[in-house]
């Protein structure tokens, strides 16, 4: 979310920026470039039309998305887009995501060996989801994390008529593959209700 708004008012900035330079172009003195310059005067009346259409333009575009790529050659993250079938509301998609979370196994898979330590939402509205996922306390997390699971968060924002989604470790350079294998037990689940993964 503050990474959206701080995009935002970035580009709120960059807008007025451009505003102001045109319009100080267009009430800049008179004078000639004839020969001089192969920039042209414009009137005050087209660098408002310029600038309107600038903001248009710009007003026209939807918000970037807030999650965040994952980092080049990450070892420990996962990003992917989910669709739900066209016919699908919006609050429908959202429901049918929030039981495919939920079916996702409290003890994890493989025996304990991806997300042993369970999960819980952290955050649910709007279609926007926040979970943490936890490993188990097997030789890695005694031996590297003090003897602390290892965490997890996994994010899903809505876009347009799909979701971003992003799997992460917050430690670590290597996650072993759970981070894909978490997505891709999800992402069945969802593609038995027709969505595409």
């Amino acid at each position: 979310k503050h990474r959206g708004l701080f995009l935002v008012q970035h580009s709120m900035k960059a807008i007025v920026g451009c505003l102001l330079l045109c319009a100080a172009e267009a009430f800049a003195p008179s004078f000639s470039t004839r020969g001089t310059s192969s920039l042209e005067m414009i009137s005050r009346r087209d660098a408002v039309i310029s600038a309107s259409s600038l903001v248009a333009s710009v007003a026209s575009v939807p918000a970037a998305n807030a999650i965040s790529a994952c980092p080049p050659n990450s070892n420990n993250c996962v990003r992917a887009s989910w669709s739900p079938p066209s016919s699908t509301s919006a609050s429908d998609a959202a429901n049918e995501l929030r039981d495919a979370l939920n079916s996702y196994p409290q003890g994890g898979q493989e025996g304990g060996k991806v997300d042993g330590g369970g999960y819980s939402f952290v955050s649910d509205k709007d279609g926007n989801f926040v979970l943490e996922y936890k490993s188990g306390l097997g030789f890695f997390a005694k031996a590297f994390n003090g003897g602390k699971p290892f965490v997890d968060d996994l994010v899903i924002e809505p876009n347009g008529s799909a979701f971003e989604v992003r799997s992460s470790s917050r430690v670590g350079d290597s996650d072993l593959g759970v981070n894909g294998k978490r997505l891709a037990y999800i992402g069945n689940i969802l593609k038995e209700k027709g969505w595409s993964i």
